[in-house]
């Protein structure tokens, strides 16, 4: 019998193609829009669906596992797996993988110093000025900026991602400084990086921190309102990991009394609302949690999904396995 798949939301045709060329049946959920859970349970007792390709925005559980039991393998298009019950998952003997693409590194971390750039050179607002038509002509005092070369910039989380930023950092002229759970001798040698054993370490020295940690219990609110208070007032804070890692309430407050000088946000705390206040603040820099968006990312991303399930499919461990 001919292997079914669901697919929650559109993905790349790459790896579509891929699992159609195996001869699998592959339907695709054809909204645009973020599915409700009710609406993936209700599409996915349509059909004894075999495999399930979810995403980040999914909420994969017991209700889901329960609505298709035939699914033995449930791959997230996401290098992350925070939106995935593991533990129920394995309770059922069901195969969980994910897509941490290589290229997803690259492009977040150019994400992550595009945000650092603008917040440095103050590029939104002042593009902001522009389209409304205040700009006059030349002004020596407008949009005075920060200069990175020479600063310190923290990196909180040490992984692929991390490691990369750091990479980038040294064409910057920035030194790099980090905390993770072990030292990284790599990101040591390549870029120079100093490692330090607590986030307070890094807080507290950095000019410039970005957060690169995944979302588990231990890392939920890591930045609070303590944390906030002990970074320098001329700071930048970027995220592009998970938004939970920071109390968005805590950083509308620190924005607003100038605790730290601005932050760059591709991820929210209650995505995709924003909490109370923080749309309005000039000195945040907001974009749609589009940091891994580059063609190259999304294609592979794509690619290891359906390698995955043709492993699975054949008998063999997929290569991405996470329970």
């Amino acid at each position: 019998m001919t292997k079914t798949i669901f697919v929650t939301r559109q993905i790349p045709e790459i790896g579509i193609k891929m699992l159609r060329d195996k001869g699998y049946t592959v339907d695709v959920r054809d909204k645009d829009s973020m599915p409700t859970q009710k609406e993936l349970i209700k599409a996915l007792k349509k059909k004894p669906y075999d495999a399930v390709v979810s995403l980040l925005t999914d909420t994969v559980d017991a209700k889901l596992f329960e609505a298709v039991s035939s699914a033995k393998i449930f791959v997230n298009y996401a290098s992350g797996y925070d939106n995935v019950d593991t533990i129920e998952a394995t309770k059922r003997g069901i195969i969980i993988a994910n897509a941490p693409a290589i290229s997803t590194s690259e492009a977040v971390a150019e994400h992550t110093f595009a945000l650092m750039l603008s917040l440095a050179a103050r590029i939104v607002e002042a593009d902001e000025f522009v389209r409304r038509g205040k700009y006059k002509g030349w002004e020596p005092m407008n949009f005075i900026g920060t200069d990175i070369l020479g600063k310190t910039l923290g990196l909180i989380g040490a992984g692929r991602i991390g490691s990369q930023v750091a990479h980038y950092a040294r064409g910057f002229g920035l030194k790099v400084i980090y905390t993770d759970l072990k030292r990284n001798d790599q990101i040591e040698k390549e870029s120079g990086a100093t490692f330090y054993a607590t986030p307070e370490e890094i807080l507290r020295q950095a000019d410039i921190v970005s957060l690169h940690v995944p979302l588990m219990d231990s890392t939920k609110h890591l930045i609070n309102a303590e944390r906030l208070a002990m970074m320098k007032k001329n700071a930048f804070l970027v995220n592009t990991a998970r938004g939970p890692i920071i109390d968005e309430v805590a950083l509308v407050e620190a924005l607003k009394n100038k605790t730290i000088a601005g932050a760059g946000l591709d991820v929210f705390e209650f995505e995709p609302k924003l909490v109370k206040g923080l749309m309005k603040l000039e000195n945040v820099i907001l974009t749609p949690h589009i940091a891994s968006a580059s063609d190259t990312a999304r294609n592979e991303m794509s690619r290891l999904v359906a390698d995955n399930i043709i492993a699975f499919f054949e008998g063999k461990i997929p290569p991405n396995k996470v329970n």
